[in-house]
This record gives structure tokens, C-alpha cells and sequence, in this order.
């Protein structure tokens, strides 16, 4: 429902067009910087937009490639979000071609056998179906996302977490499955008209809780595709990704908003200071000025003691005032700097 408010209240905003435009490649040099980053780019924000433009790093050749080829990947998943049709199985092999080389022709599937081992430790995190079985299980992921966008039985956001789960576990390639899985949630979410008129990206949510995103994807009873992997409950990724899709969406609708209301004031850099969990409880405000520990603590699914916990911690830092004092009838508000980023209505 938080997505679901966000995104209409961004799809009915009047926006600049050259405001707009602005805030697109904002969001592009974003979604570069930190998709690349998980896969462990050492170029700085900065220095993405700069390598973009053309500039050169001296040892840093391999990481300037990769953030142009993503760049450049993103401009192709933007151009087919734009067509009518089914998403299909080549333009993403295709898309991998650009992630991987920089140049657009179809990546053949893996022909042997690869695992993902822990940087530190060098054990086995897990070991993904056998080449021989990657071409159908490819084919049935593509055969079924267009079904369900088809059908829209399912919300989208949920077939996005999906299919960007089933594309990671497949693991198709040796290298670049991250991020082509990245771009193949990018393309749903534009086809079906979550991408919020091309200004978000959910990159830097998976960066700032890179933990969190690998071990949601990590499930199952074995680091074996075929040991359960397979089979596994994938609820916590679903919940996951909808919730990183929540964060992203509120961070977008105040920086669109401001862009409207205010000739494109950025509050991005404000919006920043907070954690996922106090982007979330932004929503909660948004109809009300005043809620009690006990409302957070619903809205996060968390306990009430760990809600205390949360609201003193954020009284102490800026992010919320006491409103009513008394122990069992305590409330609080945003303090004044973060009141505007709810966008009470």
C-alpha cells in the first residue's frame, strides 16, 4: 500500500520536463554507482559520473568499464520498457552482453559449472544448477514472468522480487548475474509502470543493507541448488525487496515533490541521514502528525520494546520530538527538519 501511495502521488505531480531530465540522470548515475558497488566497483559516486563523461582513473580501467557498460545497459532496459510485447529471453542476454563486454550481442549461457565462495573464508556459499539445465530453467523464468504480467493476478513489485530471486539463483553466468538481475527487475518494474517516470533507484537500498540483501537471498536447507534450494520459502526475499521497493518509492516522492513545488529542490542529500527503517516509518506520518511507539512498532513488524528502543534513539538524534509526555500515553512527532519529507496530505 506504501507503494502503491507513493507511486500515485508521483504519477499525478506536475514535474518540469528539464527537471525531469535532471532527475532521471541523477537517478542513473545512482543506480550505476551502487549496483556496481555491490559487485565491488571502488569508484565514488563522483567519479562514476566523471568516468561516464569519459574520464580516465589510473588502476582503475576494469571498474571505468564497468560502470559505462551498466550505463549504457540502462539506457536499453529504459528503450524496452518502452515497447509493447513480452519480455524476452534474448534482450536480456543481450543486456548481459553490454553489463559483461560493452557490446550488445547475446551472451551464451554458462557451460560448466561455477560456485559462489566466501571472500574470506573460500567455503562453498552455494553451488547452482549444472549447465546443462540453465537453458530450460531460463526459458521457464521468461515463460512465466510474461504470464503473470499477463494475468496481473499477482502485484508486480512481487513478480519483480521474484524474478529477480529466480534469475540470481539460476546464476546463468560465470560473472555479471548480479546485475543482470539488477536490470531484468528494472525492466518489469518500467514495463509495468513502476518506474516512477525513470527518477528511482532501488540500487542504493541493496547497497546500504548489502547484508540484508544476501541474506535474503540466501535460503533453503542447502547451499545446493538441487538440496532444497530449489524448493526453497522465498517469503523473506518477497519481503525484502518490497520493502527496499517502499524506501526507494518515499525517497522518490519527496524529491518529486520538491521538484514540483519548489522549481526542483533536492532533499535527497536530508533524506540520506536516514536509516531504512526511518524511511519507512516516514509514511506513517503522512496522515497523521502525532503516533505512539506502540503504532511503530505495527507498522515495522517489530516488537513494542524495540520500538521504544527506535524512538528514544531517534529523539536523541533529531529525527523525533516528544509530543505527549506521560509513560502510558506518550507520543511523537517529526522534528522539523524531517516533517516535510511525509508530505502530509
Amino acid at each position: 500500500m506504501d507503494i502503491e501511495a507513493s507511486r500515485q502521488m508521483i504519477i499525478e505531480l506536475p514535474i518540469d520536463v528539464s527537471v525531469l531530465a535532471n532527475l532521471r540522470e541523477t537517478a542513473r548515475l545512482a543506480a550505476t554507482h551502487y549496483s556496481t558497488q555491490i559487485e565491488g566497483n571502488r569508484l565514488t559516486k563522483e567519479q562514476v559520473a566523471l568516468a561516464i563523461g569519459g574520464a580516465k582513473f589510473p588502476g582503475r580501467a576494469r571498474d571505468e568499464a564497468e560502470v559505462r557498460n551498466y550505463y549504457r545497459a540502462l539506457h536499453r532496459v529504459e528503450e524496452l520498457g518502452a515497447r509493447a510485447g513480452d519480455i524476452a529471453e534474448a534482450d536480456l542476454q543481450r543486456i548481459h552482453g553490454i553489463v559483461h563486454k560493452g557490446k550488445v550481442t547475446p551472451s551464451p549461457y554458462r557451460d560448466g559449472q561455477n560456485v559462489i565462495r566466501d571472500a574470506a573464508t573460500g567455503g562453498v556459499v552455494y553451488m547452482p544448477p549444472e549447465p546443462v539445465d540453465v537453458p530450460v530453467l531460463m526459458s521457464e523464468l521468461f515463460e512465466w514472468i510474461n504470464r503473470e504480467l499477463d494475468r496481473t493476478e499477482l502485484p508486480l513489485p512481487i513478480v519483480g522480487a521474484l524474478a529477480h530471486y529466480q534469475y540470481a539463483t539460476i546464476h546463468p553466468y560465470y560473472d555479471g548475474n548480479g546485475r543482470a538481475a539488477r536490470l531484468l527487475t528494472t525492466l518489469i518494474l518500467h514495463k509495468t509502470g513502476y518506474d516512477l517516470k525513470g527518477i528511482y533507484s532501488l540500487e542504493e537500498h541493496y547497497a546500504r543493507n548489502l547484508a540484508g540483501y544476501y541474506a535474503a537471498l540466501t535460503v533453503g536447507p542447502s547451499h545446493n541448488y538441487y538440496l532444497g534450494r530449489a524448493e526453497a520459502d522465498v517469503t523473506g526475499f518477497v519481503d525484502y525487496f518490497c520493502a527496499s521497493m517502499a524506501a526507494a518509492f518515499a525517497a522518490v516522492r519527496v524529491q518529486a515533490y520538491a521538484a514540483a513545488t519548489r522549481g526542483g529542490r533536492d532533499s535527497s542529500l536530508l533524506l540520506r541521514r536516514l536509516d531504512p527503517r526511518q524511511r519507512q516509518v516516514l509514511g506513517l506520518f503522512r496522515d497523521q502528525e502525532a503516533v505512539s511507539s506502540a503504532s511503530i512498532a505495527q507498522y515495522l513488524d517489530i516488537s513494542t520494546r524495540a520500538a521504544g528502543d527506535l524512538c528514544r534513539k531517534w529523539v536523541e538524534t533529531g529525527f523525533l520530538q516528544i509530543v505527549a509526555t506521560a509513560r502510558k500515553s506518550r507520543s511523537y512527532s517529526l522534528t522539523e527538519a524531517y516533517e516535510e519529507l511525509a508530505l502530509r496530505r
